[in-house]
């Protein structure tokens, strides 16, 4: 008897139904062909102990298990419910009337029970396309798949509940979740605060500016100066996540397993930390089984590299292009992936191999070749995506021992939006610019326009205080949200004199 269930694979972060076809004959042999991988091949064994368990067999007979379409590579344990279920109801042990009318899926343990799945959110969004009446997966990752409207979501415990369901013995309740209620509920509880932050008033002012226009930054500063501190607290001052972006942001961490249990839309900004040791597979993504990286899992947030230069040269290099065209792709032999991956890039460094800054009262010196040569390790190119250089000074005890707490992170969030919605009106025509550290050359030329004050000043620092060409369009685009966060349209002095402030590591001397 042959019979046909469906399941679902994920490549990128999109999913492909995928039929498998159960047909057993006459014979003793058990054949899974499709190009399965070694965990869908052990399958048979989990199979066979979790029905015996359960009070059903796998039958002495020749089954053949084809997953269509065959030349679609397979891989992971989240297709033994969808094998077991069909060969349950090839073999007329259970009922199969209702049974292609669901996706199905779980990874199976010993005794029936279900563990969880990667992916159920992009599956649950292609089993909505394509119009079936549900989806049955295990219980762990039901919230996660609810937050698809229009499609019944059953999180199930044990095989046992999917057989009797099937067989009419019990009704399951589809888990309803009101995705709106439950995004905005969620989304004004951060967990850090900039209120915790003890001075470096005009480090926060500079984090406020790279967030109010999505600027890249990078912090330069001894031991304990309150980087990593200031780092984490950024995006609690980025704009709210939008519904469509918390649903992109959900769909990749879905995709690699990442969503929390019983966990389901994400409505923070997602921001991750990953060590120097990384290699450049784990930062953009990619392996055999090409999967999202880093900068993929930052989507919509940030990413924030800590010691920028004890990571590896090549691991830096690799996210060039990420950086410019705010997606990677992955390519192999006979596919092809493409990743979304625009995420603000939050960099800290020592201003030299001892940790300190070179003045009288450092604790140890450097020499300038030495300074050189440490700061060599990251490259022009990528120090070119920077926007923002700041240099972070410890902080003074009198400052420490303050009692007063500083301005909390939503204060700062409101005027960081207002910001941001002037941008969005700016760039309302322009399909891939939505905010100022997005504009090219052509946009900030129309949209930067500086008067003869402002030119002179722009030209004077450039002059004497030795900037790099490059530092020409950074100070611009800078200065422009300096002056949104104003509400200003027009670029003032005081503004172009603030951004020049922000570009320390194109300083002629700055190395000593």
């Amino acid at each position: 008897m042959l019979i046909k269930v469906f399941g679902s694979a994920v490549f990128g972060v999109d999913a492909t139904t995928i039929t498998v076809e159960v047909n057993i004959d006459k014979g003793i042999a058990y054949h899974l062909v499709g190009l399965p991988d070694n965990a869908i091949k052990e399958s048979s064994y989990r199979i066979s102990a979790a029905l015996k368990n359960n009070g059903y067999s796998l039958p002495g007979k020749k089954i053949t298990i084809n997953m269509a379409p065959a030349d679609l590579r397979k891989e992971g344990s989240a297709y033994d419910l969808t094998i077991a279920m069909g060969v349950l109801a090839a073999s007329g042990q259970i009922n199969a009337d209702d049974l292609e009318k669901y996706i199905i899926m779980g990874e199976l343990s010993l005794d029936g029970g279900l563990q969880p799945i990667r992916g159920a959110l992009p599956i649950a969004v292609k089993a909505r396309e394509e119009g079936f009446k549900g989806f049955i997966l295990p219980a762990q990752n039901a919230k996660e798949a609810a937050i698809v409207n229009d499609l019944n979501v059953y999180g199930v415990e044990n095989i046992k509940d999917v057989i009797d369901f099937f067989e009419k013995k019990i009704s399951l309740q589809p888990l309803v979740i009101d995705t709106r209620k439950e995004f905005y509920n969620n989304i004004e509880h951060p967990e850090f605060d900039f209120a915790d932050v003890k001075g470096q008033e005009t480090i926060k002012r500079c984090m406020e500016i790279a967030a109010a226009g999505g600027h890249n930054i990078i912090l330069i500063g001894p031991p304990g100066s309150g980087k990593t501190m200031l780092a984490k607290r950024l995006p609690t001052i980025l704009p709210p996540m939008t519904l469509k972006e918390a649903l992109e942001t959900t769909k990749i961490h879905s995709v690699v397993g990442k969503i929390r249990e019983n966990h389901g839309l994400m409505s923070q900004r997602p921001f991750r930390s990953p060590h120097h040791t990384i290699s450049d597979v784990a930062l953009v993504g990619g392996g055999t089984y090409p999967q999202p990286g880093e900068i993929s899992l930052s989507h919509n947030g940030v990413l924030f590299l800590d010691e920028l230069p004890e990571f590896k040269r090549s691991v830096l290099e690799v996210m060039r292009q990420p950086l410019e065209d705010r997606e990677v792709t992955i390519s192999r032999a006979k596919f092809t992936v493409t990743y979304p991956s625009s995420f603000m890039l939050v960099a800290s460094m020592n201003p030299s191999p001892n940790g300190y800054f070179i003045d009288a009262d450092s604790p140890v010196t450097t020499s300038p070749y030495e300074m050189q040569r440490y700061m060599s390790k990251i490259s022009g190119p990528l120090l070119d995506r920077i926007d923002i250089h700041i240099e972070v000074q410890p902080v003074p005890f009198e400052k420490l021992s303050e009692e007063r707490k500083g301005e909390p992170s939503r204060v700062i969030r409101k005027r960081v939006t207002k910001a941001r919605e002037y941008q969005s009106e700016r760039f309302k025509d322009l399909n891939n610019i939505h905010y100022n550290a997005q504009m090219g050359v052509k946009q900030i030329r129309k949209f930067c326009n500086l008067d003869s004050d402002s030119k002179d000043l722009l030209k004077n620092a450039m002059d004497r205080l030795g900037l790099s060409a490059r530092a020409y369009d950074r100070i611009l685009k800078v200065a422009r949200t300096i002056a949104d966060l104003e509400n200003n349209e027009k670029i003032k002095p005081d503004h172009i004199a603030e951004a020049i402030q922000y570009r320390s590591l194109d300083r002629e001397g700055w190395l000593g």
